[in-house]
């Protein structure tokens, strides 16, 4: 399996490395390649890459990341649609997006301004308060069929919070529990072909054990064994249960 690492210089709050590391424990000859700012990312000249990943990054490195790929959309948007698979966490789906627009009084001088385009890969819209910061608890669903789907748990914690346009693709999860795109439907993310983003956190894999042996699974690596599969999966279960509980409060 070869993974190329976005940004990972800045593109690394909230542990969202592990992600990429727990792959590394859980499958055999998993090579991992990190692109630095400045550098051109090799999923553009490379079609062996089975997995391109960015995590959570601070609200001014993402100023500088769209900076860097505005000049590769195309490229970029071609090589979605030849199916180069990414995986795309927190604040850093924002990215993919058509703008990020503040909605607070203050102008942030450091992250823009009172707002800025972003690459526009995507037909949804982020408006940004960054005096208030959006925690909560997340339940969602993985749908593998109509009637069958692995649940997934995990956090989001960001300052922006997005809606879909009319052309947005379809979403990554149905929410069970916990924050919806904005829109008020019951839907999460991004899954365009091979394209999944997502504001949820934790790290994502780690939490769930079982979508990341899907995931292994939809890139052609079958037979995966979590690490620590036993513990993962008794912390997921134990996740899955409390933030189930009709009376928990997932915001805070």
């Amino acid at each position: 399996m070869k993974i190329e690492l976005l940004y990972p210089e800045i593109a690394c709050l909230y542990g969202e490395l592990f992600n990429i590391e727990y792959l590394r424990r859980s499958v055999s000859d998993c090579g991992i390649a990190a692109t630095s700012l400045g550098e051109r990312p090799r999923f553009l000249d490379d079609d062996t890459i089975d997995l391109v990943y960015m995590g959570t990054m601070t609200e001014r490195s993402q100023l500088l990341v769209v900076d860097e790929l505005q000049p590769l959309r195309q490229e970029i948007w071609d090589a979605i649609n030849r199916g180069q698979r990414f995986l795309i966490t927190g604040n850093a789906l924002e990215i993919f997006g058509n703008s990020i627009v503040e909605k607070s009084d203050m102008v942030i001088s450091e992250i823009g301004g009172e707002g800025y385009d972003c690459l526009g890969i995507f037909d949804f819209n982020v408006t940004r308060d960054m005096l208030h910061r959006f925690n909560s608890l997340f339940v969602g669903a993985y749908m593998l069929t109509e009637r069958d789907a692995i649940e997934i748990v995990g956090y989001q914690s960001q300052f922006g919070r997005a809606s879909y346009g009319p052309n947005a693709p379809d979403p990554l999860f149905r929410v069970v529990r916990g924050p919806s795109f904005g829109n008020g439907y019951m839907k999460e993310g991004i899954r365009y072909k091979n394209f999944m983003g997502t504001y949820t956190i934790g790290p994502l894999l780690p939490l769930n054990p079982a979508f990341m042996v899907r995931l292994c699974w939809e890139m052609g690596y079958a037979g995966v064994v979590p690490a620590n599969m036993d513990a993962a999966m008794d912390a997921y279960r134990k996740r899955l249960y409390e933030y189930s509980e009709p009376d928990r409060n997932l915001e805070y």
